[in-house]
C-alpha cells in the first residue's frame, strides 16, 4: 500500500487590516514607492500584470496630470502582423496579448483615441470569435493579466470620442456588437462613464438617440421567451432619462417579469415604499410568467407593508405562501405569530391548502401540530434518492426526529433552504425575516415524545428512510460526497444491513460493508456521515474508518461505468489519449497488471 504523501503546509495569514492601514499610513511617498518597487518581482506573471495595469491606471487617473506615452504607428503594424501570424497558427502566447492590450490601454489612458481603438479592435475581435486560442479552460481572463473586459469598454468609449455626434450611437452599438462575450456591457452606459478618463462629450444629445436605437432592437426580438441585451440595455436608457415612468411604462407594455422586476427595485432602491407597494400589487396581476415570478412580487408587496408598518402583514405573506408554495414562504407566514395558538391555527389552515407533493413542508406543519405519526409516514415513504430536492422530507424531518428523540438542538444546516437566497434583494437591503424552524417548533410547544409508541415509530421511519438512502447509494455506484448528515444516536439505532449478504458483486461488498462499518463505528464520531468509501480492498476501508483516519464521501450523482478504451481525465485520473492496440480485453486487466501499451513513454504534450 502506498504512502500518502503528507500535505504541503501553507501559512494563513491573516493580518488585522486596521494594522495594515496603520503600518501604510506611517510611511512616506518614498518608502510607498520602495514598497511597492521589492513587492513588485515577488508576484507571478499574471498577478504582475496586473499589478502593473492597476498602477498605470490609477495614476493616468490622479490630479498629477501624468500620463503614459501613446504608441507610435510602427507599433500599430507591429502588433497587426502579430495578430495576422496567430490567427494563422491559431495560439498565441498569454503574455504577448498582455503586452500588446496594455499597449492599446496606454494609447487610450493618453488620449490617443484613434490609435488606442486600432489596437483594441486588432485584438479584441480574433479573442472574441475564438480565433486565437490562448491555452485558456473557458474564458480568456483565465490566462490574461490585463483585464480585458476594461480593455472592451476603452474601446467602446475610444469609439465614442472619435466617432462624430450624428453617428456616435450607431458607431458605439457596432463596437459593442463586434465584441461579444468579451466585455461585461451588462449596463453600457455605465460602463462607458466608468473607465471614461473624461468628461464624455455630448453625452446629452447621445442618450436619446442610444434609447431609439436599443428600443427599437428590443421591439424586434420580442418574440423571444428569453432577456436580451437590448432589454436591458432599453431599460438602462429609459430609467436615465424617464426614471420611474418610463420603467413603468415598458413594464406595462411588456408584462415581463424582468420588466415588471426593474421598475419595483427602483422604487425599492428609492425608498419609495408606498410606491413600491402599488408596483408590486400590480405586478403580481399583470405578470405573464408563471406563479413563481407572482410569488416573487408579492413577497416584495409583503415587503413593502412591513416596511410601512401596516397590520396586514400576516396575510400578505399567506397569500404569497399561497400564490407560490415554498417552505421560506410558509416559515415567513407561520413566524409571524405571536402566541401558540395563533401559530398551530396557522398550521392546520395551511396543511388544507398544502400541495400533497410538497412533503417537506407538510413534514413541518405535522410536526408543529403534534402529528408525529403523519411525519413519520412522511419520512418513511420518502424516495432513497433526490434528497438535494427542494421538496425531499429526509433533510428536514431526519435532524429534527433527532432533536426530538435525543434533546439535542436542531441541525439548522441540513435543513437548509436554497430559497432563503431572496432574489429581491442583496444582503444589504432590507429583507423579509424567515424565522428558523427551530424557533417555530419552540414557539408551537413541541416537545420530546414521551409515549414509546411515539418515539418507535419515528425510529422505525429513520430507519426506513436510512435504509432506502443507503440502498439509492450503493446499488447507483455513488462516490465522492454526499452532505446529508446522521446523527450518532440515530446511527446507533441502525444495526448492520441485511443488504451486505445480498450482494453480488466484489465493488458492492466493499461500498456496503463500509458503510455499515462506518455505522458501527459510530461511537467513535460525534457525527457520522452516510457515506460509502469505494475501496476494494474493504479490510482495509474498516481498519481506516475506524481509526478515524478518512473522511467518507460519495457523489450526490450516479457515476457511469468505467468505458471501454479511453478514460474520463477528471478527478485527476491518469488520461490514455493514444491506444496503439485497441484490444477490448484490455478493460478487464486487473489494475495490479501492467498492460504492454500503458508500458509506452508518452511525448511531453501527450502526458
Amino acid at each position: 500500500m502506498m504512502a500518502r504523501r503528507a500535505p504541503r503546509y501553507t501559512p494563513k495569514l491573516n493580518p488585522d487590516p486596521a494594522v495594515i492601514d496603520t503600518a501604510l499610513a506611517a510611511m512616506d511617498a518614498d518608502e510607498l514607492r520602495e514598497l511597492i518597487r521589492e513587492i513588485t518581482p515577488w508576484l507571478d506573471e499574471p498577478n504582475h500584470a496586473r499589478f502593473v495595469s492597476v498602477i498605470i491606471n490609477r495614476a493616468a487617473r490622479s490630479s498629477s496630470g501624468w500620463a503614459p506615452t501613446a504608441p507610435m504607428a510602427r507599433t500599430v503594424t507591429e502588433i497587426a502582423g502579430f495578430v495576422e501570424a496567430a490567427t494563422r497558427v491559431g495560439y498565441a502566447d498569454p503574455s504577448d496579448i498582455d503586452n500588446y492590450l496594455r499597449q492599446g490601454s496606454n494609447a487610450f489612458l493618453a488620449r490617443s483615441y484613434g490609435t488606442a481603438s486600432r489596437i483594441l479592435r486588432t485584438l479584441l475581435l480574433p479573442l472574441a470569435n475564438a480565433e486565437i486560442d490562448l491555452g485558456q479552460d473557458e474564458m480568456v481572463d483565465e490566462v490574461l493579466g490585463v483585464n480585458i473586459a476594461d480593455c472592451a469598454a476603452q474601446y467602446a468609449v475610444a469609439v465614442y470620442m472619435n466617432s462624430t455626434p450624428e453617428s456616435r450611437a450607431e458607431t458605439v452599438l457596432a463596437a459593442i456588437d463586434e465584441i461579444p462575450g468579451v466585455g461585461h456591457f451588462w449596463e453600457p452606459l455605465r460602463e462607458l462613464e466608468r473607465v471614461a478618463i473624461e468628461p464624455l462629450s455630448g453625452f446629452e444629445k447621445f442618450l436619446p438617440e442610444w434609447r431609439a436605437l436599443v428600443e427599437a432592437r428590443a421591439e424586434q426580438g420580442r418574440q423571444r421567451d428569453w432577456e436580451s441585451d437590448a432589454d436591458r440595455w432599453r431599460r438602462e436608457a429609459v430609467q436615465r432619462l424617464e426614471g420611474a415612468e418610463g420603467l413603468a411604462r415598458i413594464a406595462r407594455s411588456t408584462r415581463s417579469a424582468d420588466d415588471l422586476r426593474a421598475w419595483c427595485r427602483f422604487l425599492v432602491n428609492a425608498r419609495d415604499w408606498q410606491e413600491a407597494l402599488w408596483a408590486y400589487d400590480e405586478a403580481a396581476e399583470i405578470v405573464s410568467e408563471g406563479q413563481h415570478s407572482r410569488g416573487e412580487f408579492l413577497d416584495g408587496a409583503a415587503l413593502a407593508t412591513g416596511q410601512l408598518g401596516r397590520k396586514d402583514l400576516p396575510a400578505r405573506l399567506e397569500r404569497a405562501w399561497r400564490a407560490a408554495q415554498n417552505m421560506v414562504r410558509l416559515r415567513r407566514w407561520l413566524g409571524s405569530a405571536t402566541a401558540r395558538n395563533v401559530l398551530r391555527g396557522r398550521a392546520a389552515t395551511a396543511l388544507d391548502s398544502c400541495a400533497p407533493q410538497a412533503t417537506r413542508q407538510r413534514g413541518l406543519l405535522h410536526v408543529l401540530l403534534g402529528d408525529y405519526d403523519a411525519a413519520a409516514k412522511l419520512l418513511a415513504s420518502a424516495p432513497g434518492l433526490g434528497w438535494s430536492s427542494g421538496e425531499h422530507s429526509g433533510h428536514l424531518l431526519f435532524p429534527l426526529f433527532t432533536s426530538l428523540l435525543t434533546g439535542t438542538p436542531f441541525n439548522a444546516e441540513s435543513a437548509g433552504d436554497f430559497e432563503a437566497l431572496d432574489p429581491l434583494s442583496d444582503y444589504e437591503e432590507p429583507r423579509l425575516p424567515a424565522p428558523e424552524i427551530a424557533s417555530l417548533v419552540d414557539l408551537a410547544g413541541v416537545t420530546t415524545p414521551v409515549a414509546g409508541r411515539d418515539r418507535s415509530t419515528m425510529l422505525n421511519a429513520m430507519r426506513k428512510a436510512a435504509e432506502k438512502r443507503i440502498a439509492g447509494v450503493t446499488e447507483n455506484k455513488r462516490r465522492r460526497h454526499y452532505g446529508r448528515r446522521m446523527d450518532r444516536p440515530v446511527a446507533d439505532a441502525i444495526e448492520e444491513l441485511e443488504h451486505v449478504k445480498e450482494a453480488t458483486t466484489a465493488g458492492t461488498v466493499a461500498r456496503r460493508y463500509c458503510l455499515s462499518a462506518a455505522l458501527k463505528s459510530a461511537q467513535i464520531f460525534e457525527r457520522v456521515q452516510c457515506a460509502v468509501v469505494p475501496l476494494d480492498d474493504w479490510l482495509v476501508a474498516r481498519r481506516l474508518i475506524a481509526s478515524g483516519r478518512i473522511a467518507l464521501f460519495v457523489a450526490d450523482r450516479s457515476i457511469t461505468a468505467e468505458p471501454l478504451l479511453k478514460h474520463p481525465g477528471q478527478h485527476r485520473n491518469g488520461t490514455v489519449h493514444v491506444v496503439e492496440d485497441a484490444h477490448f480485453m484490455l478493460a478487464l486487466v486487473q489494475s495490479v497488471q501492467a498492460a504492454r501499451v500503458l508500458d509506452q513513454r508518452t511525448f511531453p504534450r501527450h502526458r
